[in-house]
């Protein structure tokens, strides 16, 4: 096959053994690779009803479908796993170099399983894996231990996904950094952590073809030219446009959501732009659209400390702590980065404690006489690294806020913004249906589009999400294409010589959702957690052009019917068998057979 390899790896830490399995050309054309391949090996290694954090748990590294080539934003890969927050699914991409590393190893994918007795790094050159000491690396951070492992390996050009102290500790929203950006949600790190896997290492070299060079090459310098120009017109991806804009509209949750307009976004918006911090835009490899902002974490202009600052991080460590001071949220980044925290789960923590504290029901005691009010700076930065050390108030945050609420009580619950305990992200959705639905059913980690007006028009786009995040194509990107399907259809041919259209792609990314559906289902998934913080259906937005709106309760379960009915699942969101079998998923019954707890034989459970 061009572009596939058609083989995994697959690594034992218990026993330091590895293996190489093939990748029958049929699952790759119904998964793509990236996320719809990862699940479906997720749902191959693993049992159901085991502990995420257990050795048992795999986690899985797969390369999109397009990963090596030079379509447009294509370096991207996936991480799959059980995540330890939710005990569902945790699916993420990650774009840059370590895609690009691991694909030219000769290998579509990585599992790894089982944990090893003691610290370990695995070096995975062209294709030989060698299982090396970490000693030594325990309590470094991300960026130091990437530097370390390059130096010891001699070549610049190694790349590393590696955990940080967070992910040593077993922090349960711990990330991997692999790349600029830290966008791993879900717990990716602690799985990591759990298996004393401090970070894969990958010196890939081997060539990778496609059948039909011209065409691609002709294909890919119109898309490139398309999103550059479209890129280029659009404010829509700069953090500080974002962040207004969300304000205005009344999405930019503040105070722990307690407010969904901020006063302040004016103020932070233009910090945002002052070049003392703002350093430049940089792109992912074989993008045209460049996303990335990098910022200096000072103003001092002698300083080399840069961190990536995105318009999710800087809702969720700004307004939503209360802070406007652009110089404390890129230290608080900068921290994230170096314990390998997830970012937006690490502000929605900051958040809810404040807001305990500010209720009177943690003292300053409990915060060993740290000043938790919204707004202290000292109480964003000194409570995110607490989290990373896992101590004082910070152990109790390292579970999450739906386990730190149960432990604190009080009522606490009320405004703990999780959802299944993983912590929600980006937009209040109070007043906007669409984006309640899309945050309440949501089969993908980030924040839905608030424009969707139907329950099958989410299904659709989450369909074409699905896709793309396997075929590999950025989502940052994706919005810019004239007919993403379309266009990304074409690429897909062109790269493997598997034809493919537009409505087969579609029918890819169905596919894929299914089978993360099924994966959550097998765990236990009920309709109940299919639903959303308190807080949103109880507290009106308080001030804005949005005041007195809340989500309504009855609105929300008769969208959730119709979502379900436009996916064709149960009135209880099971998949029927007949629906699997339609999506040419008879594989994935025959092996769940067995392990639906007894339900209904016309349903998936």
């Amino acid at each position: 096959m061009h572009l596939y390899s058609g083989k995994y790896l697959v690594v034992d830490l218990t026993n330091q053994k590895t293996e190489v399995r093939e990748l029958p050309e049929r699952l790759l054309r119904d998964y793509l690779g990236g996320a719809g391949l990862g699940t479906r090996l997720l749902l191959e290694w693993s049992k159901p009803g085991t502990d995420a954090l257990s050795p048992e748990t795999p986690i899985a590294f797969a390369c999109g479908a397009l990963s090596g080539t030079m379509a447009p934003a294509s370096a991207c890969h996936a991480v799959v796993t059980k995540s330890p927050l939710t005990g569902f699914l945790s699916s993420t991409v990650s774009p840059g170099l370590w895609s690009l590393a691991l694909k030219r190893t000769g290998y579509d994918a990585l599992v790894v399983t089982g944990a090893a007795s003691s610290p370990v790094y695995l070096f995975i050159d062209d294709g030989k894996v060698h299982f090396r000491k970490a000693d030594s690396l325990m309590g470094k951070g991300c960026p130091q231990t990437e530097a370390i492992i390059r130096r010891e390996a001699g070549d610049s050009r190694v790349q590393v996904a590696s955990i940080g102290p967070a992910g040593e500790a077993l922090v349960r929203f711990a990330t991997i950094k692999d790349g600029h950006r830290l966008p791993h949600r879900g717990g990716a790190g602690a799985v990591m952590g759990s298996k004393k896997l401090k970070a894969i290492a990958v010196r890939g070299t081997r060539p990778i073809s496609v059948p039909d060079i011209g065409g691609m090459q002709k294909a890919c310098t119109d898309l490139n030219a398309h999103l550059h120009q479209s890129a280029a017109s659009s404010s829509q991806l700069a953090p500080a446009a974002c962040l207004l804009s969300n304000s205005q509209r009344c999405f930019l949750p503040a105070r722990n959501y307690q407010q969904c307009i901020s006063d302040g976004a004016k103020q932070l918006a233009a910090e945002c732009t002052k070049e003392g911090y703002w350093l430049k835009v940089i792109a992912c490899p074989t993008c045209p659209v460049a996303c990335q902002h990098v910022y200096r974490v000072t103003d001092d202009p002698n300083s080399d400390e840069q961190v990536v600052l995105e318009r999710e991080t800087l809702a969720a460590l700004g307004p939503l702590c209360g802070m406007y001071h652009l110089p404390v949220i890129l230290r608080a980044i900068e921290l994230c980065q170096f314990y390998g925290l997830d970012l937006v789960s690490a502000g929605v923590s900051v958040a809810w404690t404040m807001e305990c504290f500010e209720r009177g029901l943690l003292s300053s005691k409990d915060t060993q006489g740290l000043d938790l009010s919204f707004g202290s700076a000292d109480g964003v930065v000194k409570t995110i690294r607490r989290i990373g050390q896992r101590t004082g108030i910070g152990n109790v945050l390292a579970e999450g806020v739906k386990h730190a609420s149960a432990k604190i009580g009080q009522g606490s619950g009320h405004w703990a913004m999780h959802i299944n305990g993983q912590e929600i992200a980006g937009c209040d959705p109070r007043g906007t249906e669409s984006l309640a639905l899309g945050l309440a059913v949501g089969l993908r980690p980030v924040t839905p589009n608030g424009d969707v007006d139907s329950a099958s028009g989410l299904k659709d786009e989450e369909d074409l999400a699905a896709a793309g995040d396997s075929i590999g194509i950025c989502s940052q990107s994706q919005g810019h294409f004239a007919d993403f399907p379309a266009e990304a259809a074409r690429l897909y041919t062109l790269a493997t010589g598997i034809p493919m259209g537009a409505a087969e792609l579609k029918r890819a990314g169905e596919r894929i959702n299914n089978l993360k559906k099924a994966f959550n289902i097998r765990e236990d998934w009920r309709r109940a957690d299919d639903w959303l913080p308190p807080r949103l259906f109880k507290d009106p937005v308080a001030s804005g052009k949005a005041a007195g709106t809340f989500v309504s309760e009855t609105g929300l379960k008769t969208a959730i019917d119709d979502y379900y009915r436009a996916r064709g699942w149960t009135p209880d969101g099971l998949i029927p068998t007949e629906k699997l079998k339609a999506l040419g998923m008879d594989d994935i019954l025959d092996m769940l057979k067995g392990n639906w707890h007894g339900a209904p034989p016309h349903t998936v459970r």
